[in-house]
């Protein structure tokens, strides 16, 4: 039987990762997949159809049994567990630091715990700590602020949960020019999200603005109209139209009815 590729989604992540199978699973069947840090379980949420080497990927080891789900789900209330502990040690060491969840890969050979800190913080005796507890291989991991959004979730400005906690499978990078090209004011409050972070929503339409805007001219430019010299005083770039100073007189006229005389 020819291998398929399935798209897996593990707990508190967005993004699907890839992995062969010659069975047939089912989509929102439960897997045990293997990764490069042990055993992981998970669910299938879609298949791959274009691949070019299916030895890239590795294996679903199985369809999760129930006793699968029942170690699954003790492992994460064991993780909750673990992560109220390392909050303790966290304070007990007096280390600068805000411990954002905890996590046992399937197999428990590896607990993960997440944590932000505003700077480099010296965590070994705490790394020594947890594994004298726990037998476990530790890894701390330091995540900055929008891993921290996507990590803990949240609502947006727009009503709407936080779009890296609810489908984002990647968070591009995201400049300063993305706000400019679309005209926006350069407030945080209006143009950061809650992480902090430029809005993840401002890739979303930049390359409508980008094409859009091709041929506008700037506020502050004088233009021609009927005749008469006028000064644009706003750009509305989707419609393509500006807003024009006449004697004292604001109209509102489409781009291609001004002629451009000079900048301003």
């Amino acid at each position: 039987m020819a291998n398929k590729v399935y798209g897996v989604l593990f707990k508190n992540n967005c993004k699907a990762y890839y992995f062969k199978s010659e069975l047939d699973i089912d989509i929102n069947a439960e897997v045990i997949v293997d990764t490069e840090k042990g055993e992981q379980y998970g669910k299938v949420v879609n298949t791959l159809s274009d691949y070019k080497d299916i030895n890239e990927y590795k294996d679903i080891i199985r369809i999760a049994t129930p006793e699968d789900s029942k170690v699954y789900y003790n492992n994460l209330k064991d993780a909750d567990i673990a992560l109220n502990k390392c909050k303790e040690l966290v304070k007990e060491l007096g280390l600068n630091m805000f411990v954002i969840n905890a996590q046992y890969n399937f197999d428990r050979s590896q607990l993960l715990i997440n944590f932000s800190a505003d700077d480099r913080v010296d965590f070994r005796e705490l790394a020594r700590k947890l594994a004298s507890l726990y037998r476990t291989r530790i890894e701390l991991r330091q995540i900055g602020a929008r891993d921290k959004a996507k990590q803990i979730g949240g609502i947006g400005i727009c009503g709407q949960k936080l779009c890296c906690a609810n489908f984002l499978n990647q968070i591009d990078s995201i400049s300063m020019n993305k706000a400019k090209n679309q005209n926006l004011a350069l407030n945080p409050s209006k143009i950061n999200g809650a992480c902090g972070r430029l809005l993840c929503c401002l890739c979303y339409e930049d390359e409508e603005y980008t094409r859009c805007s091709k041929g506008l001219l700037s506020v502050g430019n004088t233009v021609k109209y009927n005749n008469s010299n006028a000064t644009i005083v706003s750009v509305d770039i989707l419609t393509r139209t500006y807003k024009i100073l006449v004697d004292d007189e604001k109209l509102t006229v489409k781009a291609e009815e001004v002629e451009y005389v000079s900048k301003k």
